[in-house]
C-alpha cells in the first residue's frame, strides 16, 4: 500500500494511539497535527522552515489548485511536491468542503456538484471521478474522497441523504482512483450529529477497506462536547491497523482530547488565522499581542517556547509590526503558533509514550487557563 500505519503503542491511561504513519515520502510519528498549505504553501511560510519546526506532512487543498494554477500545470511540473519545493509528505482535501461552503454558488446531483467560481464566477463541476483526476494530477500521498459535508445544524432526513450520498461518491472514487500504488485515498465518515448515521456511515466505508479513514462535518459550529461524543462512538468502529483523520481541527484542547479518542491525524487553518490578527498561542493560554499592555514588554511571546521567535524577539517589537501591518510580523506569530502545535503533539506523544496522557491533559488545561467547556 502508499500509507501504512504502524501501531507502536497504547496509552495505557487513555487508550490514545502511539503510531508511525510510513508514506512515499517519509515516516511520521502520531498523533500529528498537519499544517495547512491551502494554495500549495503554509500561508508567510517556507518550506524550509516549516520542516525546520519538526513537520513532516503538511495539507493542500483540491479546490484551490483546480481552480488556479490547475492542476495539469501541478502535473506538468512533476507534481505538488516538486512544484511547491516539499520533501515531506501531503495530503489534500477532496475540495468537498470548499464546494458545499458556497451555499448560494452551488447545486448538488447525484454526479457531483456544479458551482460558479468565486474568484471569476466560471461555471465549473467537480464530481468523484473528477477529485480523483485532479489529486492523481497533484500526486499527494494521501488523497480524500469526494464528500458532502453537512451544516450543523441539519435536518435527520438531509444529513441522512446527504451521508449516503457520501458512501456512493466514495465507491465512485475508489473505481476512478488511478494511483493506488503511491497515493492512498482516505474515506470520510459523515452523519452530523445523529448516532445511526454516524455508526452506518462508518460501517459502510469500512466494507471498502480503504487505506484510511476520516471524521469529517465536525468543528463546524457544534459544541465541543457533542464533537468528542461523537468521536466516543464513531472511532471505535474504525480499524485499529488504519490511520484515523480528525479533519478540520486544530485548538490545543482538541488536539489532546482528540488523540485520548484515538485519532492520529489533525489539521487547521486555526493557527495561521488568528496569527494573521496578532492571537498567538502560549503555554499560558491565547495572548492577543496588539493588546497595548504589550507596547513595553520586551519579553518573548512565550517564555517556555525555543522557536526562533520566542528566541530572537520580543512582545514590543511583533506588536509594532502588526498595528504597522508589517508582513514579518504576521511571519513572526506564524511560525510561533505552528511552532507550539508542532510541539504540543510531541508532548503528546512522550505522554502517551509514559501512559501519562490523561494527566498530561489535565496539567496542559489547567496552566492554559480553559475552563469546565474545555473549549479554545
Amino acid at each position: 500500500m502508499a500509507v501504512r500505519y504502524e501501531l507502536v503503542k497504547t496509552c495505557k491511561q487513555t487508550g490514545a494511539r502511539l503510531g508511525k504513519l510510513h508514506t512515499p515520502h517519509g515516516t511520521i510519528d502520531t498523533p500529528v497535527f498537519m499544517p495547512v498549505g491551502t494554495q500549495a504553501t503554509v500561508k508567510t511560510m517556507s518550506p524550509e522552515e516549516i520542516r525546520q519546526m519538526g513537520a513532516g506532512i503538511i495539507l493542500s487543498n483540491t479546490y484551490h489548485l483546480f481552480l488556479r494554477p490547475g492542476h495539469e500545470i501541478v502535473r506538468e511540473a512533476g507534481g505538488l511536491h516538486k512544484f511547491m519545493n516539499w520533501p515531506g509528505a501531503i495530503l489534500t482535501d477532496s475540495g468537498g468542503f470548499q464546494v458545499f461552503s458556497l451555499s448560494n454558488l452551488r447545486k448538488i446531483s447525484e454526479e457531483g456538484v456544479a458551482f460558479r467560481s468565486h474568484l471569476n464566477g466560471e461555471s465549473l463541476f467537480i464530481g468523484p471521478e473528477e477529485a480523483m483526476q485532479i489529486q492523481n494530477a497533484l500526486g499527494s500521498d494521501i488523497i480524500m474522497a469526494f464528500d458532502e459535508c453537512a451544516p450543523y445544524p441539519a435536518e435527520y432526513d438531509y444529513v441522512k441523504r446527504s451521508m449516503e450520498r457520501t458512501t456512493r461518491w466514495a465507491r465512485r472514487c475508489q473505481e476512478a482512483h488511478q494511483r493506488t500504488g503511491d497515493q492512498a485515498l482516505f474515506g470520510i465518515v459523515q452523519g452530523g450529529v445523529f448516532r445511526d448515521l454516524r455508526e452506518q456511515s462508518a460501517r459502510d466505508l469500512v466494507e471498502l477497506d480503504l487505506p484510511g479513514y476520516a471524521v469529517g462535518g465536525l468543528s463546524v459550529g457544534e459544541p465541543f462536547s457533542l464533537m468528542y461524543e461523537v468521536l466516543d462512538y464513531t472511532v471505535p468502529i474504525l480499524p485499529a491497523n488504519k490511520p484515523r483523520y480528525l479533519m478540520g481541527v486544530g485548538s490545543p484542547d482538541a488536539l489532546i482530547e482528540g488523540s485520548i479518542r484515538g485519532i492520529d491525524m489533525f489539521d487547521c487553518v486555526l493557527p495561521t488565522r488568528i496569527a494573521r490578527n496578532g492571537t498567538c498561542m502560549t503555554s499560558q493560554g491565547r495572548l492577543v499581542i496588539r493588546n497595548a499592555k504589550f507596547a513595553r514588554d520586551f519579553g518573548p511571546l512565550d517564555p517556555a517556547c525555543d522557536c526562533y521567535t520566542c528566541k530572537n524577539y520580543s512582545r514590543a517589537y511583533i506588536r509594532h509590526l502588526i498595528k504597522a501591518e508589517e508582513t514579518f510580523g504576521i511571519r513572526l506569530t506564524t511560525y510561533h503558533n505552528l511552532h507550539f502545535l508542532v510541539k504540543l503533539m510531541e508532548q503528546v506523544r512522550q505522554a502517551i509514550t509514559e501512559d501519562r496522557l490523561g494527566d498530561f491533559r489535565d496539567q496542559f488545561f489547567a496552566q492554559y487557563g480553559l475552563g469546565e467547556d474545555r473549549s479554545f
